[in-house]
């Protein structure tokens, strides 16, 4: 299954340094029955977008709470087997918890296939959305659609070969 995890680049330079993502649990986005049911596609590939998407939300998240981390989402995508992916059958449809999944311990770094990264375009983009969280998050619709300004940017993709271009 491919998990998508999201970092900041600090936590990828971490991930790097020590050849895996975590320490376990890890948390990440997949296609999971949820995800199938709130999208309603058969497409994989649509639903791999959506997943990723649901992480570089999350990425943002992590970046709102690392305040002098560089204003860039990061999402490993790794695959895992389908057992080590856990969804919570509980948040079914739960729009906030779409695509979400545990990773009970840390996943090898060699494990991962690629890594999603804003471009330095969008960095004032998603500073002004990290700032905006909070806001959203209480109904400020301004705010939202700062939130929303970061996702009109996509994430480029990168090999795991330029991981140390990306952290250095």
């Amino acid at each position: 299954m491919r998990v998508y995890v999201p970092l900041t680049l600090p936590g990828l330079a971490e991930a790097y340094k020590t050849g895996e993502l975590g320490p376990g649990p890890v948390t990440g986005y997949a296609v999971t029955p949820g995800l199938r049911e709130w999208y309603v596609s058969d497409d994989i590939e649509e639903l791999e977008y959506a997943a990723l998407n649901r992480a570089a939300a999350a990425s943002l998240r992590l970046l709102a709470a690392v305040p002098g981390a560089a204003r860039r989402r990061v999402v490993v995508a790794a695959d895992v087997p389908d057992r080590e992916a856990v969804s919570d059958p509980d948040r079914g449809l739960d729009s906030a918890g779409l695509g979400e999944v545990r990773l009970a311990s840390a996943v090898p770094l060699s494990k991962a296939a690629a890594v999603h990264v804003d471009a330095d375009d969008a960095e004032a983009d998603v500073t002004a959305a990290a700032a905006a969280l909070g806001a959203a998050d209480h109904g400020d619709d301004d705010a939202q659609f700062t939130v929303d300004g970061a996702e009109d940017h996509e994430l480029l993709w990168y090999g795991i070969q330029e991981i140390p271009h990306l952290i250095g």
